[in-house]
């Protein structure tokens, strides 16, 4: 195992700051996925651990879930965060993302209906509804706005928490707790918080108190949400334990909303670079489904996940003893050359577009990825009607963090038809 200090690759992974600069970072990456595929990492507080940049590797591991388990600890992070967050009472993860197996299955079963092509596409109505709505925005914000914070975050929040049926007034509360889950070691989600670890295990136990509440309610008073599935599910013919139960609310409630947000923002920031990406939806807007799949693959708003080996095994070439763990970096293998022609240009028209790892394969593949793909599609094709002229008026910022990221603030001017 070769020993790796802060200023090293494995920093670029680990450490929430490499992710805010995303140029350097995939420049660095490229090196890294053309040299050393599999690469070895020890980082002072945290587990050894393997990272694999390309899309093979990553393909391998994520369709055998029988030789590499997810476990409550397929997110990276120091050891120290982890006995801190237990010692604080969170209790374990227990999302679709952590289960395996049987338990897994029950699970993703409880709510699977719902995540259904047929039943997704039925929601198509309020889909069009809300972007409507957000297209209104703005026409009356007058030309200039934070496209990540104005319409990308709200547009797809109220997306999933209609279909959650969270009451409105409640979003901004839902989206300060997304923040302070995934962008805990972001400064400007820090809040109060000293330091982000404290800032993560707050929001994890503000989602306790109030999903807690919400699972009171719709077993009183059940409806046609998806807070009443959860609430009332019985994965394999049992009631739903309390851990699995509030886990199963955050993970819809947080990555519903985050990462689609994050996809959408991050397409228009590559848009803004080249405005003629429009014109193409302009004038062929049945490529819009396509037009998604590039946003999705260029932003890869999940930025890895862990998983280790049963047993002592073999990926690229590199030998993983038994409980060895590796990270599945998306963003890279996104961005394999030997998969993606000119891998990285942003191009809306993209052949291979649908070949993005962002969702993951097999048995753990994304449960809403059709409510992405369906939410970026909508929006995308408004946007192309209706936007008439963009220009940036300010950088970029991308969000600190190793987990999920992506632009948060996008600053433009623009005029519409």
């Amino acid at each position: 195992m070769t020993s790796t200090t802060a200023t090293e690759p494995g920093a670029l992974f680990a450490y929430p700051a490499k992710w805010v600069d995303m140029d350097a970072w995939h420049e660095q990456v490229a090196v890294i996925r053309r040299e050393t595929p599999v690469l070895p990492i020890q980082l002072p507080g945290y587990q050894p651990f393997w990272v694999l940049t390309r899309y093979d590797d990553i393909f391998a591991v994520s369709r055998d879930s029988e030789h590499w388990l997810n476990t409550s600890r397929s997110v990276l992070g120091p050891d120290e965060d982890w006995q801190r967050m237990m010692a604080a009472g969170v209790p374990t993860p227990r999302t679709l993302i952590h289960l395996d197996g049987q338990d897994h299955t029950d699970h993703r079963k409880v709510t699977n209906d719902w995540f259904k092509p047929a039943a997704v596409k039925h929601r198509q109505p309020r889909i069009d509804a809300l972007a409507d709505l957000f297209i209104d925005k703005l026409r009356d914000m007058g030309g200039q706005c934070d496209f990540a914070r104005d319409i990308a975050q709200p547009y797809t929040l109220r997306v999933i928490m209609d279909i959650y049926g969270v009451p409105e007034a409640d979003e901004p509360l839902m989206l300060e707790l997304t923040q302070g889950l995934f962008g805990s070691a972001d400064p400007e989600f820090m809040g109060d918080a000293k330091d982000a670890n404290s800032q993560l295990i707050a929001s994890i136990m503000r989602f306790v108190e109030y999903f807690n509440a919400l699972t009171e309610d719709r077993r009183h008073h059940p409806g046609d949400d998806l807070a009443s599935v959860i609430a009332n599910g019985q994965p394999g013919g049992c009631p739903m334990g309390d851990a699995e139960r509030l886990w199963y609310y955050i993970i819809v409630a947080t990555a519903g909303h985050d990462t689609t947000s994050f996809a959408l923002s991050g397409g228009m920031e590559a848009i803004l670079r080249d405005p003629d990406q429009l014109d193409l939806l302009r004038r062929q807007p049945e490529r819009a489904a396509n037009a998604a799949e590039e946003c999705i693959r260029w932003t890869s708003p999940v930025r890895h996940f862990l998983r280790y080996a049963t047993e002592d095994n073999e990926i690229g070439g590199f030998a993983i003893p038994a409980g060895g763990r590796v990270l599945m970096s998306y963003p890279s293998a996104n961005r394999d050359e030997r998969v993606f022609a000119d891998s990285m240009s942003f191009d809306l028209g993209r052949p291979d577009a649908d070949r993005l790892l962002s969702f993951g394969v097999g048995t753990h593949f994304c449960l809403g990825s059709q409510f992405a793909r369906r939410e970026l599609r909508t929006m995308l094709t408004r946007l192309a009607q209706h936007l008439d002229h963009i220009e940036p008026t300010g950088p970029a910022e991308w969000s600190a963090s190793n987990f999920v990221s992506g632009v948060k603030h996008l600053p433009m001017a623009y005029s519409l038809r």
